[in-house]
């Protein structure tokens, strides 16, 4: 008899959704049927059910705190994972991740899984604030069988802040789609066809949701102090769209600016760009890095909690100190003046990746997660209660 999952995510859209995404069709549908929870989503919501994946929208479970809201959230979840009877429920993000595991605990799901793609808590905000983001993960690890961490990085946080015990952790890789796309001179001059660009063109890019996590105003500093004159094109939309586009005018580099905001299409962009920059000031590890590496476009990234993974400095990558936009244009500026150097980080980027980050990988280590050996459980009360001492 096939196992019921329940995968709940607030927003399933870019790197975290499309992991979900992914994870959820490549399981087996003999072994599985899974059910999609988000409280919003775009073009992945299609994927998921065009892969016989069902799909719920609860409106009322929103990514940022809103008392009301979340009562109201975790009053559905309730109602849908004791009438799911899942045999498994597995959590996505902040938000998602603290009410779907309260509704899990409440109805007595047997498997309980979290993926960290990153965490709610940084150091761009108050201590306060970042305690009690960390206090909360603590207790909810006694309702959490397995983390999945994206990235060593975000393992290692993990168990440094003691959020989670080591037994209960896994690292994963982003997964993301087998490049469809990958760069030469075809590919370039018909992506830059279609962003209507020069096909001599200097092109620094990103992909990204624009939000404070991503620091697009760090980006746009970096553009105006670079050396070589390039084009930026930031693929991606969010809050700070608007801003960004009224920053970039203020600066008088609104002509080398093209924001394009949310797109299907990025594979195929992908390689309009001489150079993939990251201007991040916190991350787990972005599936775009990935996604560019694998399309063969060297990469220069903020070094932040896993990104380390894939991008290794001097090897196959560049990494900067975020919030710093001198080191950001300093480091583009080397890789578009050294070019072969740029292209062996690419080449050794692309060989390094092999099948850790394609959706079967994710797949198969899902079905080991997601049935325990007989002897597994959560930890024994008095466990438990060292645990919280400990803490």
């Amino acid at each position: 008899m096939s196992q019921r999952v329940a995968h709940i995510i607030t927003r399933c859209v870019a790197g975290a959704g499309g992991v979900a995404v992914r994870g959820a069709v490549s399981l087996p549908p003999d072994l599985y049927r899974s059910t999609l929870i988000v409280g919003s989503g775009d073009i992945l919501l299609d994927t998921a059910r065009a892969h016989g994946v069902e799909v719920v929208v609860v409106p009322e479970l929103v990514s940022p705190i809103s008392p009301m809201q979340d009562a109201r959230a975790l009053r559905s979840l309730d109602r849908l994972v004791r009438a799911g009877e899942f045999d498994v429920v597995h959590t996505h993000s902040a938000k998602a991740g603290v009410l779907g595991r309260v509704a899990a605990a409440r109805a007595g799901v047997p498997r309980v899984v979290h993926t960290m793609h990153g965490f709610p808590w940084h150091d761009f905000q108050s201590a306060a604030v970042r305690q009690a983001y960390i206090r909360t993960e603590r207790r909810l690890s006694h309702v959490t069988d397995i983390y999945l961490a994206v990235g060593t990085g975000v393992a290692v946080e993990a168990l440094r802040r003691r959020v989670a015990r080591p037994e209960q952790l896994v690292t994963i890789g982003p997964a993301v789609e087998p490049a469809s796309v990958t760069l030469s001179p075809a590919s370039r001059a018909r992506a830059r066809a279609l962003l209507g660009l020069r096909q001599d063109a200097t092109v620094v890019g990103t992909v990204g949701r624009m939000d404070f996590q991503k620091a697009p105003e760090v980006m746009l500093e970096a553009l105006t102090r670079m050396t070589v004159p390039a084009t930026l094109v930031w693929v991606g939309g969010g809050p700070l769209l608007e801003e960004t586009a009224r920053r970039a005018r203020s600066l008088g580099i609104e002509d080398r600016v093209l924001l394009l905001g949310n797109r299907d299409d990025v594979a195929r962009l992908l390689p309009a760009f001489d150079v993939f920059a990251m201007s991040s000031r916190y991350e787990g590890l972005p599936c775009a890095i990935v996604e560019a590496q694998g399309c063969g476009v060297p990469v220069v990234a903020t070094s932040v909690n896993a990104v380390s993974d894939v991008v290794v400095p001097g090897v196959t990558g560049l990494l900067v100190a975020p919030q710093n936009p001198g080191e950001l244009a300093r480091a583009v500026d080397h890789a578009l003046t050294h070019p072969l150097q740029a292209a062996a980080w690419a080449d050794r980027a692309m060989a390094q990746l092999g099948a850790r980050y394609d959706a079967s990988t994710l797949g198969t280590t899902l079905c080991e997660v997601y049935t325990p050996e007989p002897a597994a459980g959560r930890p024994h009360p008095a466990t438990v209660a060292r645990w919280d001492r400990a803490s």
